[in-house]
């Protein structure tokens, strides 16, 4: 890997591209995050490699980049924090009197298994542009906490609005109508607070899955120990018991909460690509729908519930599984393809880009740089081209230019940085 960039290119910074500006055939490498021709504009060379100031901001600019950079992160780890605190006192009391001590206690380390293999698939998805870590906890704790709490909270309206004969027909509609639209609601709150807050690290429907799968995650792994737990507090044989419904949540169905709410994220993924909040708000409302129809596709399967597992529920885990691989794929092409805008301009030679861009070509330079002692360096390298390319994709949405091309200019600063330290 060289140590300084290559032959300078050229570039301008300005707001639309203007009139000689060509449009790359291979601008749009994927149907994810295209540019309109009329946004495009070339990265700027690495004769700014001094990264010269664009001219005076403006006090509005100014502001919005300060209010960017701390208050939406703040507020949630501040906010998060409170709500995940107040709800606990809600949320504890509500498992230990359905579970007991002892059964609350099993169904803790129990759910941590079908938990684990949700958290693994976050990490899996997450691993080429990871989140921030904070965002995550933040998105966990609503999940386990927050969510389950506006649940329990909302849950007595749906009982006191209707009057039924018997109780056969009010665990019905409890399980039917009631669980899918309050608990896809109280989750995807907390995907709607992410997007609003932290714009800047929700960039397209991966992230919308990361996030939702960490949020259901939350919610199933709370869920799970009042299940478990109250297989043992209220069986009379409940060894039997907990084996038949830690076989139905644990073993076939720990991804479930996460594909209904990975709908949700989805389509607010796509939202956020326009840097919108009412845009945002508007699929929030419409996420929500898929989410509510696959939750309750799921609590009504009753008398047939093999036959429809494996003829319905199985192909949807398989088309969820075939959807986020086909996800990444673009996310990948669309990374190579902004970084070899910026390998164009100077910044990046071509096998660099390879190295930075591809699977195979970033298990290659970590390789490398293990043998050298670099490997954090290597690492944070990577993850910064990544940003830098999201940050170009954002630049070329046409929203919010000038605030994004002030953040491109500290990031290739940054990359100049960790070259010279990757390099030695």
């Amino acid at each position: 890997m060289s140590k300084h960039p290559h032959q300078p290119g050229s570039g301008h910074a300005g707001g639309r591209a203007g009139p000689r500006d060509p449009f790359p055939r291979q601008a749009n490498p994927s149907w994810m995050g295209r540019v309109e021709p009329e946004y495009y504009r070339p990265a700027p060379g690495t004769n700014a490699a001094a990264l010269p100031p664009l001219g005076p901001l403006p006090a509005s600019l100014a502001g919005r980049m300060a209010v960017r950079r701390s208050t939406g992160l703040l507020a949630l780890t501040v906010g998060g924090a409170a709500l995940v605190f107040l709800s606990l006192f809600l949320v504890v009391p509500f498992l230990l009197a359905n579970t007991g001590v002892g059964g609350f206690m099993v169904g803790f380390v129990l759910s941590l298994i079908p938990l684990s293999a949700v958290l693994l698939a976050v990490y899996l998805i997450d691993r080429w542009e990871p989140e921030p870590k904070r965002l995550l906890l933040f998105a966990f704790t609503w999940g386990a906490a927050v969510s389950i709490a506006v649940t329990l909270l909302i849950q007595p309206f749906f009982a006191l609005t209707f009057q039924f004969s018997d109780v056969a027909d009010f665990r019905t509609f409890m399980a039917t109508v009631q669980a899918p639209v309050v608990e896809e609601f109280a989750k995807s709150l907390g995907l709607l607070l992410i997007l609003l807050l932290a714009r800047k690290h929700f960039d397209g429907p991966v992230d919308g899955v990361v996030f939702a799968f960490t949020i259901a995650g939350g919610f199933a792994f709370t869920e799970n120990i009042l299940y478990f737990g109250r297989a043992i507090a209220e069986s009379a044989n409940p060894g039997t018991d907990l084996a038949q419904v830690f076989l139905l949540r644990g073993v076939m169905s720990p991804f479930a909460h996460a594909i209904f709410t990975g709908t949700t994220g989805l389509i607010m993924g796509f939202a956020s690509r326009r840097w919108h909040s009412g845009a945002s708000v508007l699929a929030f409302v419409i996420g929500l729908i898929p989410a509510m129809l696959l939750h309750n596709r799921w609590n009504s399967m009753a008398a047939e519930f093999l036959a429809e597992y494996i003829l319905i529920q199985v192909p949807i885990f398989v088309l969820a599984v075939v959807g986020i691989i086909l996800l990444r794929v673009a996310e990948n092409r669309l990374t190579r393809q902004r970084l070899m805008e910026y390998s164009a301009a100077g910044w990046f030679s071509p096998a660099e880009v390879e190295l930075l861009a591809t699977p195979r070509g970033r298990r290659t330079a970590l390789q490398w740089a293990a043998g050298y002692n670099r490997r954090p360096e290597m690492k944070a390298f990577l993850h910064s081209a990544t940003r830098l390319a999201f940050t170009r994709q954002r630049i070329l949405s046409g929203r919010d230019v000038r605030l994004h091309q002030l953040e491109e200019q500290q990031q290739l600063q940054r990359i100049l940085a960790l070259r010279g330290a990757v390099a030695g």
